[in-house]
């Protein structure tokens, strides 16, 4: 049964990684992508090693400092995606990750990710934007007076 949109024959195995491996790991990243970058797909092996060396990533020393750069906030994956679309994939597919660079590249493009994530990304920054704006407002309003008080501030002042 398939897994993803794309089978090994579509890619050309290098020394260190065959066909399969290639189509897991584009297939692993479109689902990791579909569901809002989850942090528990996230996996050290299906993901981790094979991004920090695809689309010009650097390992970032670890697992949780590539996941702190690329995937904490929305904004942060907008940043990742723009940086995916950007990549020119360079390299031979029999010694590089090219191929699979070049396909993902196109499929993100056909999902038209970077738009939703943005769209997610606007609204995240709007809710934030407003729950500042209602904090703000809370602490500066100017208390209302009961009607009560009112009535007595006023008669005491026709009164003097």
């Amino acid at each position: 049964m398939r897994k993803g949109p794309f089978l090994p024959k579509q890619f050309t195995a290098t020394q260190w990684s065959t066909e399969d491996d290639k189509a897991e790991f584009v297939n692993t990243l479109l689902h990791f992508i579909d569901s809002g970058f989850k942090q528990t797909l996230f996996t050290k092996k299906l993901l981790y090693q094979w991004m920090s060396n695809t689309f010009g990533h650097i390992a970032h020393y670890n697992q949780g400092g590539f996941w702190a750069e690329w995937f904490v906030e929305v904004s942060d994956q907008v940043r990742f995606i723009e940086h995916l679309l950007r990549w020119p994939c360079y390299g031979d597919p029999e010694f590089t990750f090219g191929d699979v660079e070049r396909a993902l590249r196109q499929e993100v493009r056909a999902r038209d990710y970077l738009f939703r994530y943005r769209v997610i990304a606007d609204a995240t920054l709007r809710a934030r934007e407003v729950a500042v704006l209602d904090k703000l407002e809370a602490s500066t309003a100017v208390p209302l007076l009961p009607v009560t008080t009112l009535k007595i501030a006023t008669a005491d002042l026709h009164t003097k």
